[in-house]
């Protein structure tokens, strides 16, 4: 079934342009050939003409992105993306997630994006040079190395890495997991805790991140974590006395905290709208299969329990997608809602699970098998619910701000 995405008449026309543009693609140029996509990459003893075939199918598409001016969308114009602004991109994620890993034909590929992100708005222009036209060329890989495994990831005051000054150079010590895209990596982005000789206590625990080559001594890849049963690039790294040119720094000291919310804050909006994409995904499937699927004398539309699923999930979604919308609304227009990420951040991991959860029920057995893609959507959307901060913490987060308010302020305004 092919994504149904019709003009919305309450947005600006370029957004409207983008949505079907994107859309285009999905249906046209994607979706009929989704297994073969992907097939080098999904299955073991897949025989070389297969392997050749979904890298020229890959290279197809991502011309076709090309030539749509779609390709890095997250990029200004001048480092070879096509500049969209917060809202369109937001807009845009939602059609492109409805297809598996069409987010990498279209060059928006986590992590590198968002260390692309990060290099364009803290990078010097040598560090832009080295690190971040290579990378968006596609002649090199990074990671992002945050994460410690003695440490509650939900903490980042946590952190223990420390990178200490010494003459010109940063030397790095820490132990770090849950680095994404760590077997591929030609550099990494670390946070570090900063020590410097003459500083105060409180300059010294300032957060910074720098960039490490992969390949620099004293970088030790441990293993991939495998993650749900299956073999994943999050790596564990230690690193032991890595020595780094102050160069290396993103930004000035101090300021890796604040570089991480500004990735975070947003990656969390887009995380949503490719849930919400992929709910859509979801539903789609589950109501083409209630059309066609009989069972016990009459097709699934028939049953109750099935109708049920339809509406619930119509809820699910719909609910969902406002809540993201308003919030991405909001970052557009330069403000940072702190409390509306939060909630979306809890409420649409949990809706996303429930959607696929019963769409898997309408499919039954071959629900979670890998003929359709709802049992990988089913660990995406779960594995969500702790990526980027666990829903408890945005809970505390988002209860703690509602008091605080009405408390000093006067009842919560729920119309702004």
């Amino acid at each position: 079934m092919e994504m149904n995405v019709q003009p919305i008449p309450s947005v600006p026309d370029r957004i409207n342009e983008i949505r079907g543009l994107t859309a285009t693609i999905v249906n046209r140029e994607i979706l009929p050939v989704e297994n073969m996509l992907w097939a080098d990459q999904r299955h073991e003893g897949v025989c070389e003409a297969d392997r050749a075939e979904a890298s020229s199918l890959r290279d197809g598409v991502r011309r076709k992105v090309k030539e749509a001016g779609l390709w890095a969308p997250h990029l200004p114009e001048e480092y070879g993306g096509a500049g969209f602004n917060f809202l369109e991109l937001a807009y845009m994620k939602e059609v492109l997630a409805y297809a598996v890993g069409a987010s990498s034909l279209f060059g928006v590929q986590a992590p590198n994006s968002g260390n692309q992100s990060i290099l364009v708005r803290y990078g010097t222009e040598k560090q832009k040079q080295k690190w971040l036209l290579p990378l968006i060329e596609g002649e090199m890989e990074s990671g992002f190395s945050m994460t410690e495994p003695d440490q509650a990831g939900s903490d980042p005051r946590s952190l223990k890495t420390t990178a200490r000054r010494d003459n010109e150079d940063w030397v790095i010590n820490g132990h770090k997991w849950f680095t994404s895209n760590g077997m591929a990596a030609d550099f990494f982005i670390v946070m570090c805790r900063t020590e410097e000789d003459g500083a105060d206590r409180a300059a010294n625990s300032k957060m910074t991140q720098i960039i490490v080559p992969s390949d620099a001594d004293g970088v030790e890849i441990l293993r991939g974590i495998s993650v749900w049963g299956q073999p994943s690039d999050h790596c564990e790294i230690v690193y032991d006395n890595v020595r780094v040119p102050l160069e290396n720094q993103l930004g000035a000291v101090g300021q890796g905290h604040r570089a991480a919310q500004d990735r975070l804050g947003a990656g969390r909006i887009y995380h949503c709208m490719n849930s919400i994409g992929q709910m859509w995904r979801a539903f789609d499937l589950m109501v083409e299969r209630c059309l066609s699927r009989e069972v016990h004398g009459g097709l699934l539309r028939t049953k109750q329990f099935a109708q049920g699923f339809i509406a619930d999930s119509y809820m699910d979604i719909q609910a969902s997608r406002l809540m993201t919308i308003h919030c991405a609304e909001k970052m557009h227009d330069g403000h940072h809602p702190r409390t509306d990420i939060s909630a979306i951040k809890v409420f649409v991991p949990n809706a996303y699970q429930r959607v696929v959860d019963r769409a898997m029920q309408v499919f039954g057995a071959a629900g979670i098998t890998d003929d359709f893609p709802l049992a990988a959507m089913y660990q995406g959307a779960r594995s969500l619910r702790i990526v980027d901060g666990p829903d408890e913490v945005h809970r505390i987060l988002v209860a703690k701000t509602v008091l605080n308010h009405v408390e000093h302020e006067g009842s919560w305004d729920f119309g702004n």
